[in-house]
């Protein structure tokens, strides 16, 4: 094992091909999700991440180029977060502009290795509630509404509701394997 606060290589691929593909890694297939599956499909992960990180062990990485499951659970709760945030940024505005997020800066700059897992818990599960809430409130005719990325990736309200389904569950994948 290794110390928590031990820094991890940033993950700087584009992951926006998994809306064409499955993911070789954890297996997730955009073309099997319909986007008014994700709000349900995020509530269930959300009830495993109540589970994974109340387990013992869950602040303890056991490799030192991964996260531990509360590292990861911090990242899950504020990938809700901002996926709800550009949800609602597609809804209200036309053709927005996504600010950009850099995860593993947040990680260190919020502390993600010292937080408790119990809080993390409720803070997924609450994250996770919200931005089920917004999918399963946008309107049908609203789906195609567009937003973008800050690298200019173009996604539709259907197209990022299926990315942030695969960053869940590709996140999960990786705890699996602890």
């Amino acid at each position: 094992m290794t110390s928590d606060v031990d820094p991890i290589e940033p993950d700087t691929k584009d992951w926006t091909w998994v809306l064409q593909r499955p993911c070789p890694e954890c297996g997730f297939d955009p073309s099997s999700v319909h986007h008014t599956e994700v709000a349900g499909r995020i509530r269930d992960d959300a009830t495993a991440w109540v589970q994974r990180l109340t387990r013992s062990g869950a602040a303890q990485r056991t490799r030192p180029d991964m996260w531990s499951v509360l590292e990861y659970g911090c990242h899950v709760r504020d990938v809700h977060r901002i996926f709800d945030s550009r949800v609602r940024l597609m809804l209200t505005e036309t053709d927005p502009r996504f600010p950009n997020w850099d995860q593993d800066a947040t990680a260190i700059a919020d502390g993600y290795a010292s937080q408790d897992p119990a809080v993390v818990a409720t803070e997924v599960y609450d994250a996770a509630t919200v931005v089920a809430d917004t999918y399963d409130g946008v309107p049908e005719d609203a789906w195609s509404r567009r937003g973008l990325r800050s690298n200019g990736s173009e996604f539709t309200i259907a197209t990022i509701a299926l990315y942030h389904l695969h960053d869940i569950i590709h996140h999960a994948h990786d705890v699996a394997e602890m």
